[in-house]
């Protein structure tokens, strides 16, 4: 199954290039929030972020166009179907980890994590897994965690920590990432035992990179870390990272349907309504149940400046 989906850096120059190889294509304009431009034809649409900037392909053309017009009139460089030769140690054997709802007031940490050679690493990508950072529907990252699950070779684990063990944690650590480095550890030693002849595990940079490394060896794993910004770009940690999140969504919509409150995403004002109004029902002991009470969020909804968090992630 070809990915229907491609996200390419450009430069400014490249941008401008590729808005005249659409108009001169026939593609029609359209208006987008973000973007530098956004054209459609037929089923495919090519849209240009000023984040960046970065063109986002999508529709069943999505391949075709990478291929034939992209890649030699723009960037000038094969890489689609190319990526064993560009990008080799993505497709040998090696743990990839990622976590979900670090940044989230509610709900759970998950950290998850997967193995994956050069078999499960090629299906992965046929497949159109990418990082869930990226996938703003949970219908698709349930439908993408379960191609992963079933992807022949690969192997994963999920490590989730719930809120009220979270805290539990975080008092005991003093920071996140300690408490995100223990997690992390866990979810390699678990997957080490799995796939004990696993060479190396990935993950996303550290603040401080040598945290992780003794949380493994307070474990007693031996294995080679590698940590990187922009890791989700390896498709081990995209299938982790897929993971983790469908764990949290889960979480998140089964305790809010429990519990009778929409518990929002994120540490923004409708998260502080909806904290304000479970310590209404519950009392404010019930957010040690469903929250990360260190997040300066909690002094917000108690009206406590002075209460528990100096965090906010």
């Amino acid at each position: 199954m070809p990915a229907n989906s491609h996200t390419v850096m450009l430069s400014p120059d490249q941008a401008d290039k590729l808005r005249g190889v659409l108009e001169r294509d026939g593609f029609e304009f359209g208006d987008r929030p973000h973007t530098l431009f956004s054209a459609k034809k037929g089923k495919l649409n090519v849209s240009v972020y000023q984040k960046g900037p970065k063109v986002l392909i999508q529709g069943k053309e999505a391949d075709d166009f990478v291929r034939f017009t992209l890649e030699p009139e723009i960037t000038g460089e094969a890489r689609l179907g190319y990526e064993e030769v560009n990008q080799p140690d993505m497709f040998e054997p090696h743990f990839g980890i990622d976590e979900s709802g670090k940044g989230d007031y509610f709900g759970p940490l998950v950290i998850a994590g997967a193995y994956t050679d050069a078999s499960s690493a090629r299906a992965l990508l046929d497949a159109g897994i990418m990082d869930s950072k990226r996938i703003t529907s949970a219908a698709r990252i349930r439908k993408l965690a379960g191609i992963i699950r079933k992807t022949p070779g690969l192997r994963h684990v999920v490590v989730a920590i719930g809120p009220e063990r979270y805290n539990e944690l975080h008092r005991s650590f003093g920071n996140v990432n300690r408490l995100l480095a223990w997690g992390h550890a866990r979810a390699i030693k678990r997957l080490h035992e799995l796939q004990p002849d696993c060479p190396r595990a990935l993950s996303d940079q550290f603040a401080r990179p040598d945290v992780l490394k003794r949380a493994l060896a307070k474990l007693g794993v031996s294995i080679e870390l590698q940590q990187r910004t922009k890791a989700e770009s390896d498709l081990a940690v995209a299938a982790a990272s897929i993971l983790a999140r469908e764990r949290f969504v889960d979480w998140m919509e089964k305790t809010s349907a429990a519990g009778g409150i929409h518990l929002p995403l994120g540490a923004s004002d409708a998260v502080i309504d909806a904290a304000r109004e479970l310590v209404d029902r519950h009392g404010k002991d019930a957010l040690n149940r469903v929250a990360k009470v260190h997040f300066r969020t909690t002094g917000r909804v108690l009206g406590d400046s002075a209460a528990d968090g100096t965090e906010s992630a």
